[in-house]
């Protein structure tokens, strides 16, 4: 990449970051082009430039946050750590973090997910899914999972629990309970 490419990309990393740094804390809406520019040390023109719009700049804000997030859960997966060592970051990690952003921004990134046109699903489908079985098979070897229970249940019970786990009233209710949560979640209430 020649030094105009490269100081173009980070002029664009910039001003995502900005927008998602500024949308994360008010909500995509309350937030104007204006302050992005601020934020990011550039002109109006210059975001326009490179979105040509504040919606496209907000689809591609929301993607760039997917791709930060799955990069740390794609890293993980495809580590040499142990089955048990992966799901307990998976679980209570820091890599999904939504008590650090606006509900607003939330509710405006769910928006877009249900729009039917969703980057979020469009990854999950061609990316996350395969890495994820290959992650039960590697649990199912390492004797944590039951071979007669179905790669989809593991989903579902997983999701179900990552988005309770994201609540900002029980983020502090589980610290001192973690070990009992992922001892509940590998053995159930008969323990081992």
């Amino acid at each position: 990449m020649n030094g105009f490419k490269k100081r173009s990309e980070q002029k664009k990393q910039a001003i995502l970051q900005a927008a998602l740094d500024l949308f994360q804390q008010f909500g995509v809406q309350k937030v104007t082009i204006a302050e992005i520019a601020k934020e990011a040390n550039v002109s109006q023109v210059t975001i326009y430039n490179y979105f040509e719009s504040k919606d496209n700049l907000i689809r591609e804000v929301f993607q760039f946050y997917v791709d930060g997030i799955w990069q740390e859960q794609k890293q993980l997966l495809q580590s040499d750590l142990p089955f048990h060592d992966k799901l307990e970051r998976i679980i209570f990690g820091k890599t999904f973090e939504a008590n650090h952003i606006s509900e607003r921004f939330f509710e405006d990134f769910m928006k877009d997910y249900a729009s039917g046109n969703s980057y979020v699903e469009k990854l999950y489908v061609e990316e996350a899914l395969p890495l994820y079985i290959e992650f039960f098979q590697q649990g199912r070897k390492e004797g944590f999972i039951d071979p007669t229970i179905s790669d989809e249940a593991i989903l579902f019970y997983l999701q179900m629990f990552r988005e309770y786990m994201q609540r900002s009233d029980v983020a502090e209710k589980v610290l001192p309970i973690a070990d009992e949560l992922t001892k509940l979640f590998f053995y159930g209430l008969r323990g081992k």
